[in-house]
């Protein structure tokens, strides 16, 4: 392939990029002028009404002010560090979102800079507090079009596009074409800790010069390893960056490198904001650092001589010019202190993009989740670094992309995809797996990972109770149903974004975990901690199970122990038990967007001991994968 092809084909990206672009901007617009804010606020992304704090300057000088949501605590939001928002007010009579009217929004954006459970940080323009404090009708926040991330993204790719003779340009030419990439040689290191494909995982990325990808398939230690390879790394290089599409995932990754000692430094605010994280973050170091009183007196005197500058006399701007020159020098030595005391830097793929970064050059980058990542967000940070490891894993989750016409031009191929396809040799793949039982695990490796996965011994026959059988189809096209239960088991739309429910479904399987649960044992069940996930692909039929979950007297004992989401919000995770409500049943045989065969991959490989799947078979075999799926969960049961 020419050097051409790899321009031209990250010019197309670039194309697709902005269609993703125009498509969500539009989307934002369209949901705020149409969407109620009842739905706003139920979907997570709007918080209404609100409790105005106290307003102050963050370590880093960002004016701040604290806000409280007041209701709907129990709705999930995605509000989260580095988003924009925007603060409206309305008036709902009686707290009546659905009457809500007059939604009128204050012209001032500001960007998320702490979020933690029901309480919110915004950095906001100075000289703005009293019209929100002051205003007449309950105030609200929702969530603004996310220019920046973009803004980011088209920067890098320019990037990438443009480099001539250096090490980015190196790296694109070598990641679009089947040139092979370079590796030292030196005989294999023993880690005993790990198995045999961890092992040669470890001893692939310390040998790789350019490029290295470890597949790391469900349930098959992919962090243990990663955490492992970084630690090895750090014995030949002295700091390395360690990226990932989302929050989670970098604290994820932080925490466990945390855990081994190793000391890093988190650019952007940890999702789940406990202690230990916090204390890893670019603020909480800056706050912490000796000089830093000297640097805030520094700044309050200019705040002060600002406010006062009729009283300032003529010397007013050769003060402050001074001034400016002091708080300078203090942030850079702070900056040079903070960063000379830590062995890595970890933030998300955008949040690589930090003015923090500028000028900062690495030996090698880590991506996690790289399967999930937009190509654009990954060449962030590669042009900080001479060789890129990435981790994840293909068959899963992919990244989220709402234009259709960017998918079908390919926006949803992943730099680690074009990888793995391009260079197959580069590929570690990880093969034990310590989280399913065997015959969990089997359908996936087969029609996932060609057969080469296998469990450890100590799960392979893992069951919840004796004679219990791992995997279990309950198809609703032949449920019997007695005289006192009624079920309808059609999928209905709800609500006007046409969102997918089944009741009947949601009920049967209710019952069935009901049932389940009495089998096993209520004590068993609270005693031995065994928790359940139950997945549904829709939102709307999620938010259902949810509501029949509360509403059932049988299941308060066990709440902690419930989760219920998406495949989305199950990713990385995993339970003992795992319940799937397929949701469509119809006499056409459709099945929408569960022809994304990775996002079931997601879901039927959550559970450890039990998998139940509810769904109308009729419907779903006329789809090959489901067939097979149905096939194989018969003949299981017909070992057993």
């Amino acid at each position: 392939m020419s050097k051409e092809s790899a321009i031209a084909q990250l010019q197309r990206q670039r194309e697709l990029l902005r269609l993703e672009y125009q498509e969500e901007k539009e989307a934002y617009r369209l949901h705020s002028e149409t969407m109620g804010l009842a739905r706003q606020v139920t979907r997570g992304n709007a918080w209404y009404p609100l409790r105005m704090g106290r307003t102050y300057y963050n370590s880093i000088n960002q004016y701040c002010i604290e806000v409280t949501r007041m209701a709907n605590e129990e709705i999930d939001h995605n509000f989260e560090y580095g988003k924009p928002v925007v603060f409206f007010k309305a008036a709902a009579p009686q707290g009546d979102l659905k009457q809500a009217s007059g939604i009128s929004y204050f012209n001032i954006t500001g960007t998320i800079s702490y979020v933690d459970g029901d309480r919110m940080v915004v950095a906001i323009p100075e000289g703005h507090t009293l019209e929100l404090q002051n205003a007449q009708e309950p105030v609200g926040v929702q969530l603004f079009f996310d220019e920046t991330s973009y803004r980011t993204m088209f920067d890098a790719l320019e990037r990438v596009i443009n480099a001539k003779g250096t090490r980015l340009a190196y790296l694109r030419d070598l990641f679009y074409s089947h040139q092979p990439a370079q590796t030292f040689t030196f005989s294999a290191m023993r880690f005993p800790w790990l198995n045999k494909s961890q092992e040669h995982a470890v001893n692939d990325v310390l040998r790789a010069k350019d490029v290295r990808v470890i597949h790391g398939p469900p349930g098959t230690g992919k962090t243990t390893t990663l955490v492992e390879a970084i630690n090895e790394t750090l014995m030949r290089e002295t700091q390395v960056l360690v990226c990932a599409q989302s929050n989670t995932a970098v604290d994820w990754i932080s925490e466990k490198l945390v855990d081994c000692g190793i000391p890093v430094l988190r650019i952007g605010n940890p999702t789940r904001v406990n202690d230990k994280m916090l204390s890893f973050t670019y603020e909480h170091r800056f706050a912490d650092h000796p000089d830093y009183p000297k640097l805030w007196q520094v700044r309050r005197t200019m705040r002060e001589m600002k406010r006062k500058r009729r009283e300032s006399g003529e010397h007013f701007h050769q003060k402050m010019d001074r001034l400016k020159e002091i708080a300078v020098e203090l942030e850079v030595r702070i900056n040079a202190d903070i960063f000379g005391q830590v062995r890595v830097i970890a933030s998300t793929l955008v949040g690589a993009g930090n003015k923090l970064l500028d000028g900062k050059k690495f030996g090698t980058l880590f991506i996690d989740e790289a399967a999930q990542a937009l190509e654009a967000a990954c060449w962030i940070p590669i042009r900080r670094a001479s060789r890129v490891i990435f981790a994840g894993d293909h068959c899963q989750l992919p990244p989220t992309i709402k234009s259709l016409e960017a998918i079908k031009g390919g926006l949803g191929i992943t730099l680690m995809e074009r990888i793995v396809k391009n260079k197959p040799e580069c590929v570690s793949l990880l093969q034990v797996q310590y989280r399913m039982n065997d015959e969990i695990m089997q359908f996936s490796s087969d029609y996932f990972y060609h057969g080469q996965m296998q469990s450890a011994p100590e799960v392979a026959h893992r069951l919840i109770h004796e004679g219990d059988t791992p995997i279990l189809w309950l198809d609703t096209s032949t449920i019997n149903v007695g005289p006192d239960e009624q079920f309808d088991f059609r999928e209905q739309f709800v609500g006007e974004t046409f969102g997918r429910i089944n009741k009947g479904e949601a009920q049967l399987a209710v019952s069935m975990l009901q049932i389940y649960f009495q089998r096993i044992g209520k004590q068993r069940v609270l005693d031995d901690r065994i928790d359940v996930g139950i997945i549904s692909p829709y939102r709307a039929q999620v938010q259902y199970l949810k509501r029949l979950i509360k509403k059932r007297p049988f299941f308060k004992p066990f709440a902690h122990l419930i989760s219920v989401n998406t495949v989305d919000g199950f990713q990385g995770q995993e339970r003992d038990v795992i319940l799937i409500s397929m949701v469509r049943a119809n006499s056409a045989g459709q099945i929408g967007f569960l022809h994304d065969l990775r996002r079931m991959n997601v879901a039927i490989t959550r559970a450890r001991m039990k998998l139940i799947i509810v769904g109308h078979v009729p419907t779903l075999t006329r789809h090959p994968f489901y067939q097979k799926l149905f096939d194989y969960i018969q003949s299981t049961h017909d070992h057993t």
